[in-house]
């Protein structure tokens, strides 16, 4: 099958040939002959063959590269999908952990298309217009490939806003009534998918839930912005004294408490606070005596522009966590926004125990969650920072 052709000006296509999948405006020397979410062939100015791409010419980066092997296309998607598939067979024993994350994205080499799999259940989330217009035909293939029950679309959040796509949620195939239960290391979760942030769960904190469970015996730990409380229920399956779950969320924070006590937790030993964690930690008198600390905020910095004030507020939240630490204590502190990288997070958690008048030591840093690959050709993925720290 022919497809339309996007000619790239002379000099712009080393980012391609190395494998990278941004096509941005810029680049662009002759338009395709195509509509917004066709699948375009893109050449070199020399009339090189560099890739096939989903074209979007409203979004600033206006092609996706999708396949960098001439043939059909959709039989690369499917064959990298197969691919993704096999990788997460090999990671996980199905008798202990049955979520996790099937498709990431770039990190799988297929930009625009996130799987999740909670159980017998898919989550998937398409966040380009070229793979919002493939959903059947990606439906068709998850049912091939993975045969799940039901598959429900969550295509939420900013980046479809850049691609000029409404939100959608709602089944695609089949239907789950209430919420679904599903295992992360033999701990049970309840899973919420309509209205829930991300999936239903940050399935890429596994690791450092576990690290949190290996860490936490016999401490007083508050989990802040704690959701549906994966760090908590880990904190008290490790042997943790008491965990306090601190998050906006109230309904997440109910949620927290079920699951203490599906796992058969003491659920009286994890109390809830439906509170801003910034006015939390600004309390006169905590109602703890707190000797491990969980920071896992959301994104302060979704954009460059906001880049300033997000390193104030990484800055205080972690000041306010290192000061109300006793000496001996643990700070587990994280940040998932791409704009901070690992050295200026350092950088910022330096000035912050400055600040605090703490000496700190770093024990451990971020464990990457084995399902959520970064490609080699793609490091933006590589968005998830962690510090574990020793603070005296």
């Amino acid at each position: 099958m022919k497809y339309p052709v996007l000619t790239l000006k002379p000099d712009s296509e080393v980012h391609l040939r190395n494998h990278h999948h941004a096509i941005f405006r810029s680049a662009v020397d002759r338009l395709p002959q195509a509509e917004d979410g066709d699948i375009v062939e893109v050449k070199s100015s020399r009339g090189e063959f560099l890739c096939f791409a989903h074209w979007n010419a409203k979004a600033y980066i206006c092609g996706r590269a999708i396949a960098f092997e001439q043939g059909d296309p959709l039989v690369h998607i499917r064959s990298l999908m197969e691919q993704a598939v096999r990788l997460r067979n090999t990671l996980f024993e199905k008798e202990e952990t049955t979520c996790f994350r099937l498709i990431n994205a770039e990190g799988d080499a297929l930009p625009g298309l996130i799987v999740d799999q909670y159980g017998d259940v898919l989550v998937i989330q398409m966040t380009t217009l070229g793979f919002d217009r493939m959903r059947d035909w990606v439906k068709e293939q998850l049912m091939e490939i993975v045969k799940p029950q039901a598959i429900f679309e969550k295509s939420t959040g900013p980046a479809r806003k850049k691609e000029g796509l409404p939100e959608r949620e709602g089944w695609i195939h089949g239907k789950v009534e209430g919420a679904i239960e599903a295992k992360e290391r033999g701990l049970t979760y309840l899973i919420a998918l309509e209205g829930s942030q991300k999936t239903g769960l940050f399935l890429d904190q596994r690791e450092m839930r576990s690290l949190v469970r290996q860490t936490a015996n016999g401490r007083t730990v508050l989990d802040c912005c704690s959701y549906v409380g994966g760090f908590s229920v880990n904190a008290l399956a490790g042997g943790a004294q008491s965990s306090d779950a601190v998050d906006y969320d109230s309904a997440a924070l109910t949620r927290a408490k079920e699951h203490a006590t599906i796992n058969h937790l003491p659920a009286d030993r994890l109390q809830i606070f439906s509170e801003d964690v910034f006015n939390f930690l600004r309390r006169k008198s905590l109602p703890h005596a707190y000797d491990f600390i969980i920071l896992d905020p959301p994104a302060f910095a979704k954009r460059s522009a906001d880049l300033e004030p997000a390193k104030k507020a990484y800055t205080d939240l972690n000041r306010m966590a290192l000061q109300a630490l006793p000496p001996g204590g643990i700070l587990l502190t994280c940040s998932c926004s791409y704009q901070v990288n690992p050295e200026l997070f350092q950088t910022l958690v330096f000035h912050a125990a400055r600040q605090a008048k703490r000496s700190v030591k770093i024990l451990s840093r971020h464990r990457q969650a084995m399902d959520h690959p970064v490609n080699l050709y793609h490091p933006e993925g590589d968005y998830l920072k962690s510090l574990l720290l020793w603070v005296e």
